[in-house]
């Protein structure tokens, strides 16, 4: 079952089309991989199914229900979350506090009310917040601040922060960026326990191993435009594919 539908998406800037005509279908349940080299659109496809930017053409349903013209925040409250490309942390607050103000995009709360004392939230806010930090294996660093975790944490924070809200789809922009090789397979075993557990997952990534690891489905893109898409051993061997990728200097998307 179709989860999120965007049909002929497209995005220009100027007379650049960022991203043109692009369809992509994400299925309850799955977890798919949006590739490309760089500049292929991959970040404002994102931004676009996100309502960060509207698209110049094209619809997004998700749930069943059309998400354009929806403010973010909107969105969110449907079960649509993403996480960014550089970790959006309140480096000066414990991760306990980030988690919260991560739930706040799900709660009835303003967000001012996350900045005050954490009694004048209620008990069930409280156990939502400790039982994510347990779940992302985060539950021994709630009282440090974000800014005094090592990198590999501050993207799981960035990703609790996300679940707090409880999402039916999570959008991840490059979830293992600048981890190492243990840093990376724990935050991909994370998002396959994730998807276990009933949230649905599209996410954006350069670690091409991770990639090939964890996603069932790939959507490849190039040049803002939808090359190809399949599965990790279809896309792997696709000729158009690996041309894309040494044309782009052999970097990895």
């Amino acid at each position: 079952m179709a989860l999120l539908e965007a049909r002929n998406l497209t995005k220009y800037f100027g007379g650049l089309a960022a991203v043109n005509r692009v369809d992509i279908t994400v299925n309850a349940g799955e977890i798919v991989g949006l590739i490309g080299p760089n500049g292929a659109g991959k970040t404002t496809c994102f931004n676009l199914l996100s309502g960060f930017l509207p698209p110049t053409a094209g619809s997004i349903t998700f749930n069943g229900e059309a998400l354009v013209g929806l403010k973010p925040h909107h969105i969110v409250k449907r079960g649509l979350v993403r996480t960014f490309q550089l970790t959006t942390l309140f480096l000066d607050m414990t991760v306990l506090t980030n988690v919260l103000l991560g739930l706040h995009l799900s709660s009835q709360r303003g967000f001012g009310r996350v900045l005050l004392s954490l009694r004048s939230f209620p008990r069930e806010e409280i156990t939502r917040t400790h039982e994510v930090l347990e779940f992302t294996g985060l539950a021994p660093y709630a009282d440090e601040l974000a800014k005094n975790l090592p990198h590999g944490r501050q993207r799981t924070l960035g990703i609790a922060m996300a679940l707090a809200a409880r999402p039916l789809l999570l959008l991840l922009d490059e979830p293992v960026t600048g981890m190492n090789l243990d840093e990376s397979q724990q935050v991909m075993n994370l998002v396959k326990t994730i998807r276990d557990r009933g949230t649905t997952v599209l996410l954006v990534e350069h670690n091409m191993k991770a990639v090939m690891g964890t996603c069932e489905r790939i959507v490849v893109l190039n040049f803002g435009e939808k090359l190809t898409e399949g599965t990790p051993s279809e896309v792997g061997s696709n000729r158009a594919v690996i041309e894309a990728y040494l044309g782009s200097g052999g970097e990895h998307a």
